[in-house]
């Protein structure tokens, strides 16, 4: 985790209200790591693929233009939260106007399909098992976390002249289901059995400090870390 807690990016932005080009440069980094979460919102909320890229494209490009970010408040502290609000404003604006152009040249039309009378055909219900577009946001924020933490471990550990240790040990980060047994894990790396254990208990930390280090950088309190990581786990489970 950085030294100081108050340089991380989104706590730059927030002091700042996005006003100078640190800010703007944090803020760059911030919504790149949102970009899939973002998609993933749209398009639970009903777009299609192409769209919802397109329409994450245009919201990060509104927010990265200047004055978006001015109603960001430093005290609520969360970018994760501040996103979603901003998201859920620009994908219901998104959604008037494509329903006002639907309704361009005085036509009317019906807000409800009733179809056969007999079958009830054209009524559709909401189907409970379809993830909704808050928790696809989670999840996939989660996701996105675990996935920057695992490349910044690895990244760390290469550079340390330990690739061949994080490449033999990542399963027991990511619970991967060919799983390689212990005892030839400590083989492959000539370690004992017990040193492979220790190895693996090592991992595990550092690999949980980075996800801590990754969700410091979009909360400006020091204290929101925990809670955020609540949060991430929560979306994993899917509750």
């Amino acid at each position: 985790m950085t030294s100081s807690f108050h340089d991380t990016r989104w706590t730059l932005v927030s002091r700042s209200l996005g006003g100078d080009s640190v800010a703007r440069a944090a803020l760059s980094e911030l919504c790149e790591a949102y970009y899939v979460p973002v998609v993933a919102f749209l398009r639970r909320d009903g777009r299609e693929e192409d769209v919802a890229r397109e329409l994450a494209h245009d919201f990060f490009a509104k927010l990265l233009a200047g004055g978006a970010i001015d109603g960001a408040d430093p005290m609520r502290g969360r970018f994760r939260s501040y996103l979603l609000a901003a998201l859920k404003r620009f994908a219901a604006d998104q959604r008037e106007r494509a329903h006002a152009a639907k309704r361009g040249g005085g036509q009317i039309h019906a807000v409800i399909e009733q179809g056969d009378s007999k079958t009830g055909a054209g009524l559709q219900i909401a189907d409970e098992n379809v993830e909704a577009p808050d928790a696809a946001f989670d999840r996939q924020w989660a996701l996105t976390v675990l996935a920057r933490a695992l490349a910044t471990l690895e990244t760390e550990m290469r550079e340390s002249g330990k690739g061949a240790h994080f490449d033999t040990l990542k399963p027991w980060l990511t619970a991967d289901g060919d799983m390689t047994p212990q005892r030839e894990a400590a083989m492959m790396l000539g370690l004992s059995e017990e040193a492979i254990k220790v190895a693996i208990h090592r991992l595990r930390k550092r690999f949980r400090d980075a996800v801590k280090a990754e969700i410091a950088q979009t909360v400006s309190q020091a204290g929101s870390v925990c809670e955020e990581l609540d949060a991430l786990m929560s979306a994993l489970r899917g509750s």
